[in-house]
């Protein structure tokens, strides 16, 4: 693994294909992972779902990303040369602060039951792995657990089990293999006060050592880059572990892609980056304020004391607007009991334009460093 992480997230690139997705660079159509190459990726995050299925075997869609989608996309990578970080969700489907839910298999277990599922799942997944010789060279054990995970019994302020049910994924991941990067990964990354707390809770009951905090930040919905700055800088100082910003995106532009997803407007979910929400950040939603925002944020992370700064993953740049590529299928919205509609409420935040073209913010990802 390269010292300096230009990663991407591409959780979503085989079900953009199979939905009819191209990409292009200065007008010759190549595989995605192919041109991010090209601009400077060497390393992939790949989210990994215990379940993403209805009982029936429906996939819950966003990319459907079960053991086999992610390796498949994890081999497709390292013919490459391209590394890659496995991101153990601990759900069937989307984990993120909002929800955490307990898989399916595992709804009837107790605390101490969890703990043993947690290391279990964890150690077979990586022995496959390592038998299919795609052992990831990073691991993020849970995906935004900042209130925690495996609700309710992991849930904030009940850190004994959340240090309990981490450790217990830490501990795997050791016992396959002790070279393996282990990251721990919260959202909001411009908030000190969060990050203090939980990993000075973590540490007080009694969390495994781990290698790397990760943090989540969208101007959006996380605060200034200043924000971000501060708390980089200062955990880096408090914890002495590495950083790594593990999920970012900035907009390209506010223009509809409705013609792109060809879904009725009641059956859309829209942009997450809402117009009342871009008001607020410090750049504007153009190729212009991308590019500015990847190079500030570059040289934040490059800055951290210590040395501790070591890269990106930039969350799905390759999810270009195509039928059929949503973030949810109806059963998901079902399962997760949120209200649909469907729909690629990302599109606007992507490294390729609407029609699949590189856009200028890759340049100053290859360029940096």
């Amino acid at each position: 693994m390269s010292d300096w992480i230009k990663g991407m997230d591409l959780s979503t690139l085989m079900e953009v294909e199979r939905c009819g997705g191209k990409f292009y660079d200065r007008g010759v159509c190549s595989d995605a992972m192919d041109i991010l190459k090209e601009y400077g990726m060497n390393m992939v995050r790949l989210r990994l779902w215990n379940d993403p299925f209805t009982e029936d075997g429906k996939s819950y869609g966003a990319g459907g990303n079960d053991i086999e989608t992610t390796l498949s996309i994890a081999k497709r990578a390292k013919e490459k040369g391209v590394g890659w970080l496995l991101d153990f969700h601990y759900s069937d489907f989307w984990a993120d602060p909002g929800k955490q839910r307990v898989p399916k298999a595992w709804r009837k277990m107790d605390a101490a039951q969890l703990e043993s599922a947690v290391y279990d799942y964890t150690f077979e997944t990586l022995r496959r792995c390592r038998s299919e010789d795609i052992l990831p060279q990073m691991v993020a054990v849970g995906n935004e657990i900042s209130k925690g995970l495996l609700w309710p019994y992991g849930k904030v302020p009940q850190f004994d089990n959340i240090a309990r049910f981490v450790s217990a994924g830490i501990r795997a991941v050791r016992k396959i293999d002790k070279n393996i990067k282990i990251m721990i990964h919260l959202d909001n990354g411009g908030n000190n006060e969060l990050y203090r707390t939980w990993f000075d809770s973590y540490f007080t009951n009694g969390g495994e050592d781990f290698d790397c905090i990760g943090l989540s930040y969208y101007p959006f919905w996380h605060g200034t880059l200043n924000m971000l700055k501060h708390n980089m800088n200062d955990i880096a100082l408090r914890y002495h572990k590495d950083l790594v910003v593990a999920e970012v995106s900035m907009g390209y532009t506010m223009e509809d892609y409705r013609e792109y997803e060809q879904l009725e407007q009641n059956d859309r979910k829209g942009m997450a980056t809402r117009p009342e929400l871009v008001e607020k950040i410090d750049y504007p939603m153009t190729t212009q304020g991308q590019s500015d925002f990847m190079r500030d944020i570059l040289e934040v992370i490059r800055d951290v004391p210590e040395g501790r700064g070591k890269g990106f993953f930039y969350w799905e740049p390759a999810w270009i607007p195509v039928p059929g590529s949503g973030w949810a299928t109806s059963d998901a919205c079902e399962y997760i009991g949120e209200a649909g509609p469907g729909g690629n409420e990302w599109a606007n935040q992507a490294l390729f334009d609407y029609r699949g073209n590189v856009l200028p913010a890759l340049k100053v990802i290859r360029d940096f460093l």
